[in-house]
């Protein structure tokens, strides 16, 4: 069976909570119910998933991607972003933001590889004074 990409649904609760277990369980219901997480599954497996955040309530944000160990370099990110950008583009939108921290190279690299691009750096924003690249891809 192929990977399938889809919005996750309220009933995905446990399968989303494992992937990201740190977020608050009751926006992550709520996030389920908007259509704000994309799963990526083959034969009902969960391989990825992607959690879309609203920067300024309107502006599209990647909160998390994240593909299963094991898994990843298999076009799996690909599909989730794709599935993601078109749902976006419909929608009217005409960008969407991401960000890595800037000691991250592998996520960093992989966004310019799927057509982010750099968009700035927010300097000693995170844990321990380290900085957050941003990125922008045109849908």
């Amino acid at each position: 069976m192929q990977t399938v990409t889809r919005f996750g649904e309220p009933e995905d609760f446990a399968k989303a909570r494992e992937m990201d277990p740190h977020f608050d369980p009751e926006f992550l219901r709520w996030k389920l119910g908007r259509r704000e997480v994309v799963l990526a599954e083959n034969d009902g497996e969960l391989l990825g998933y992607m959690r879309l955040e609203y920067i300024w309530s309107t502006v599209p944000y990647i909160g998390l991607i994240l593909v299963k160990e094991g898994r990843r370099a298999q076009g799996i990110g690909k599909k989730l972003l794709a599935f993601a950008s078109e749902d976006l583009k419909k929608r009217g939108h005409r960008y969407l933001y991401s960000s890595s921290q800037v000691n991250e190279a592998e996520p960093q690299s992989w966004h310019r590889h799927v057509g982010f691009e750099e968009a700035g750096i927010v300097s000693g924003i995170n844990e321990g004074g380290i900085g957050e690249v941003f990125f922008k891809k045109t849908l």
